[in-house]
């Protein structure tokens, strides 16, 4: 794998990596030293650059002692190449995936656009507890699990990072768990609204067909990498970082922000919502 800029893919062989090197206890130097690398190549690696062949990536794995399927995995992660990543979650859990709770870990700026639902990092727990039960590919004794795994991941909203959310309106209205677990989803949707770092803007129903009909999406920006766009479906995780892709994401997120309401505009109308529950 020759060298080159830190990709989705990459990142996430590094992260898998970085994983099996702390398993030994050595410090990154004392194990490239141990293999005969300079230090500046391991990494490289790490970042996600390359920089090494497969070989040597086998042979680092197995002095790690990295059990098999994690070591296949890893193997796989390296001989990827293209403009995007498809991941299938083994548990059914498209947001539950590794690769996209390390993107989130590690982005600065995210922006998210959902048609149908209160997007995944606002939701409350009996929202996401609602949502899970109908979904087709969690079995039922693993629902706990999954909705606790779900809601912790809203433990990234904090001020270090900077949040934009696009909502339509439709999405406020759709009842999810019952009434009383409505109304609380959309207290919590306002609570969470006048943190600085959030922007919750809604997309009206009056709005019409706009560029958000494509699908629901996510925009994560990174201070030393390429933005990734995310997408899921039922059964897979797609994650794009080459530029067309990212552009033209960029580009609907300009058009929802032109017929999207202002945040105390977004605001009235879920207090409007609210209102009429009460």
């Amino acid at each position: 794998m020759p060298k080159r800029s830190s990709s989705v893919v990459g990142r996430e062989f590094g992260n898998g990596v970085r994983a099996a090197i702390e398993s030994t206890g050595l410090t990154q130097r004392q194990l490239a030293e141990l293999l005969g690398w300079q230090e500046a190549k391991l990494s490289d690696m790490l970042a996600g650059k390359g920089g090494v062949n497969e070989l040597e990536v086998a042979t680092l794995l197995a002095y790690c002692r990295t059990p098999l399927v994690e070591r296949e995995r890893l193997l796989d992660l390296f001989r990827e190449v293209g403009n995007f990543y498809v991941e299938v979650p083994e548990d059914g859990l498209p947001d539950q995936v590794r690769t996209l709770i390390n993107q989130e870990r590690d982005a600065t700026e995210i922006t998210c656009w959902s048609m149908i639902l209160v997007p995944g990092l606002l939701q409350i727990y009996e929202y996401i507890a609602a949502v899970t039960a109908k979904a087709q590919t969690v079995s039922k004794e693993d629902i706990p699990k999954a909705v606790a795994a779900r809601a912790a991941r809203a433990e990234i909203l904090e001020y270090t990072r900077t949040f934009t959310f696009y909502v339509h309106e439709q999405a406020l209205l759709l009842q999810v768990g019952g009434e009383e677990v409505w109304r609380e989803q959309l207290a919590h949707l306002l609570r969470l609204s006048v943190r600085k770092y959030i922007s919750i803007r809604i997309v009206p129903r009056s709005a019409g067909m706009h560029a958000g009909t494509c699908g629901d999406f996510r925009l994560m920006k990174f201070p030393k990498y390429p933005p990734v766009v995310y997408i899921e479906s039922v059964k897979c995780c797609l994650f794009f970082d080459d530029k067309e892709t990212v552009d033209t994401y960029e580009n609907i997120l300009k058009d929802l922000a032109a017929v999207a309401l202002d945040e105390e505009e977004s605001r009235a109308v879920i207090n409007s919502i609210l209102e009429g529950l009460q």
